[in-house]
């Protein structure tokens, strides 16, 4: 029987290399996103800090592992089978969740994740033990720590309100003193702001990065504890020195310096402390089998006290090789980057495409502060108001290249980590439960909020957004528990066979996810919209116009050629999927026309003419959309409203259509895709071939109508259709006659 628990170690071995594949994705944010953000230092040289930090912060992570033994349930209380489920479901539970939330770029708590999960695991085998031996259910408090789950809930809401205020005041005050342009202030004001700087971050590392690390001892750590002002102090003074010499003598900016430490820090002090959410509960399994393996007692009887043993450390080489997992991770995950990205477009300074729709919190919230705005300023004197407000100028970037732009500059960059460090060691030395990653992105979003990269145009975008973020820690708390729950009962009832269920059923899920993920990748890159840094010159619009125009057709060929299908097999399911579709298309037209500021204005000079042509062209695209977006519409109603199926002549005439619509936009897609325009003539000489066929087909219905038709329904939806399609071609004809005439205009 014990080899079954041999097999489950290796699942759960494998499982934990899973779990910190996807853990890491999510979690990199709170240690990469102000050095990328910034750009203060290269891409290369912020990853290899990062990954020094993560592999130093791992290989000396031992003390940490206790939580997932004993933090949550009590060890006495359940037998070496019932902790073993308990770890597998688990495990299973947070490679779903976090693989959710990457391939969602949503960043998310992985201690809350692990804490809720272990909570719904051992709540679920404590309830069936009570059940199954006649227990009264008053005793479940005997099982569980329930008081950790309310310290979680707690936390969240501490970390967001203290970490937004504190975040918007400090850089509010910084961005007062330094403003946009920086390089000047640093002179002066250079070596206080790193000397504090720099002595937060080092102080973090003490009290939080090194806290539980096998080479410090107990009392080492409990007189670090106990001097906490005077290593601050002496700290200050040592780094105010180093500064002042790095900025006079070595010229070196000392806001890239604060980055890299910080950097440095927090992925010492994500590994150090969090990498128990990810290999704990397989190493805490490890460590049930050596206890149990020469016990002489079943299973189901051997009761696991001595797991909350305290003297328990987990091996080093299992730290190694975790470490070694993160920092591969680190390089090579998409779906980090992903998480990134979502970081970076909440609190980007500039403006960039929206991720989240406008919601009435969003809109309400916006809505009051520009009220309270307004208020504010009506006390404060006019001079003051405009002293401020020249402090908040942003850099106007001198070349029209912004490719390599960053979202922020150092010195949110450096406040960022500053304040987050600050916290987070605070809050640890007082026993406060401040979540790294709740901590260091609403220190984000405060500090964007502070430098007003929230305006008018974007508050409402980045403020759904945070309150998105911020519903899904929630959230995740909430579905880590049920998920969980529900995974232990299936593993306590069905033993070994839903032991292999459901590894089947996680590796099918997590396939289909990736694969999903890779399809959301090759889409965007595909329907990449129009950069403002793309255009610069009257070819270079042509090419993208062209590539996109091309893009249009292809899709619009399939889309409807799909929605004819379908309407004629009354297929909702596939119309549903055609509505999705056509939405998407109708995004990407809306990116289109999102950037077409950017593109006027970096063009060049002279190319007034351009920019109309473009302008008019996006505005036939949004015209060949929307006819779609009726076909689309009006077919998916007709059948959802279960009306009859179109007569025979009649999907026979739609097809018709189809294939002749068809030969035309594969005709344009090839012209517009080669830059090839030579085929332009003889398709408008052909077009009149497809509007006289919309024309007979309109003819016949008349007939039919006025003998035979008896659906009402029918003939609406028909009409519609062959109205729609004769509007398409129209605004296809007319962007062809625009083009041509623009590229003729263009070569002269």
């Amino acid at each position: 029987m014990e080899q079954i628990y041999v097999i489950m170690l290796i699942v759960l071995g494998i499982l934990a290399i899973i779990d910190l594949i996807v853990g890491v994705s999510n979690d990199a944010v709170n240690f990469l996103n102000s050095a990328i953000g910034s750009k203060a230092v290269s891409f290369k040289t912020t990853m290899i800090v990062a990954s020094l930090g993560v592999l130093v912060g791992a290989m000396f992570s031992s003390g940490m592992m206790e939580i997932a033994r004993s933090g949550i349930f009590v060890p006495s209380m359940f037998s070496f089978n019932d902790v073993m489920i308990i770890f597998l479901a688990v495990m299973i539970t947070d490679i779903l969740l976090l693989d959710v939330f990457n391939s969602l770029g949503l960043p998310t708590s992985t201690t809350v994740s692990i804490i809720f999960e272990l909570l719904g695991a051992a709540v679920c085998l404590a309830l069936y033990k009570i059940y199954t031996t006649d227990d009264s259910f008053d005793n479940l408090g005997m099982y569980i720590n329930t008081k950790k789950a309310t310290t979680i809930v707690y936390s969240i809401l501490l970390s967001v309100v203290l970490s937004f205020s504190l975040g918007s005041l400090i850089q509010y005050i910084s961005r007062l003193i330094f403003t946009f342009h920086y390089e000047k202030k640093l002179k002066y004001f250079g070596a206080i702001f790193g000397g504090v700087a720099i002595s937060a971050i080092t102080f973090f590392i003490l009290i939080k990065g090194l806290k539980g690390v096998s080479f410090i001892s107990k009392e080492q750590f409990s007189w670090i504890d106990k001097n906490q002002f005077l290593i601050l102090g002496v700290s200050f003074v040592v780094f105010l020195v180093l500064s002042q010499i790095l900025i006079q003598f070595f010229k070196i900016n000392i806001l890239r310096v604060i980055i890299l430490i910080g950097t440095f820090a927090l992925a010492l002090a994500f590994a150090g402390n969090d990498l128990v959410n990810f290999i704990g509960v397989p190493i805490a399994a490890f460590n049930s089998y050596e206890i149990f393996q020469h016990s002489g007692v079943s299973s189901d009887e051997f009761m696991m006290g001595a797991l909350a043993n305290n003297d328990i450390v987990a091996p080093f080489y299992f730290l190694l090789i975790a470490g070694v997992v993160m920092v591969i991770t680190l390089w090579t995950s998409k779906k980090a980057r992903s998480v990134i990205e979502t970081e970076l477009s909440l609190s980007r300074q500039g403006d960039g495409v929206d991720k989240f729709l406008p919601n009435t919190a969003s809109r309400f919230i916006v809505r009051l502060g520009v009220n309270i705005g307004e208020g504010i300023n009506y006390f404060l004197p006019n001079k003051l108001q405009i002293k401020i407000d020249e402090r908040f100028i942003s850099v106007t970037k001198p070349t029209k290249n912004l490719k390599d732009e960053p979202a922020f500059d150092m010195v949110r960059a450096s406040v960022n980590l500053m304040v987050a460090s600050i916290l987070i060691s605070i809050g640890t030395s007082l026993k406060l439960p401040l979540s790294t990653t709740y901590v260091t992105f609403m220190v984000a979003m405060g500090s964007s909020f502070a430098d007003r990269a929230w305006d008018r145009e974007s508050a409402v975008y980045r403020i759904a957004g945070v309150f998105k973020v911020i519903g899904g820690w929630f959230f995740t708390a909430f579905i880590a528990f049920i998920l969980a729950f529900i995974m232990a009962y299936i593993l306590k009832v069905g033993e070994v066979f839903a032991f292999v269920g459901l590894l089947l059923l996680l590796g099918i899920m997590l396939y289909r996810s990736s694969r999903k993920h890779k399809e959301k990748v090759k889409e965007e890159d595909e329907v990449k919209s129009l950069r403002k840094e793309d255009i610069a010159t009257v070819n270079e619009m042509i090419t993208e116009s062209s590539s996109q125009i091309a893009k249009v057709f292809r899709k619009t060929s399939a889309l409807y050629s799909n929605l004819i299908d379908n309407l004629s097999l009354l297929d909702l399911a596939k119309l549903k999927q055609n509505k999705k579709d056509q939405k998407k298309l109708e995004k990407e037209i809306d990116e289109l026309k999102s950037n077409v500021f950017y593109f006027i204005k970096n063009l060049d000079d002279n190319s007034v003419e351009a920019s109309k042509f473009y302008i008019l062209i996006l505005g036939y695209l949004q015209d060949m959309v929307q006819s779609i977006d009726f076909i689309t519409a009006n077919s998916y109603s007709h059948v959802n409203n279960n009306h009859k199926k179109l007569k025979f002549n009649q999907i026979k005439g739609l097809k018709t259509i189809d294939q002749q619509l068809q030969n035309m936009l594969q005709s344009l897609e090839e012209s517009f895709k080669n830059e090839d325009f030579h085929k332009i003539d003889l398709i408008l000489n052909e077009k009149q071939v497809l509007l006289d066929t919309v024309s007979e087909l309109i003819s016949k219905q008349i007939k039919t109508i006025r003998t035979t038709e008896t659906s009402p329904k029918n003939s609406k939806l028909y009409f519609g259709l062959l109205l729609e399609v004769n509007d398409l071609v129209k605004s296809i004809v007319n962007l062809l006659e625009l083009f041509k005439e623009f590229n003729k205009l263009n070569k002269k």
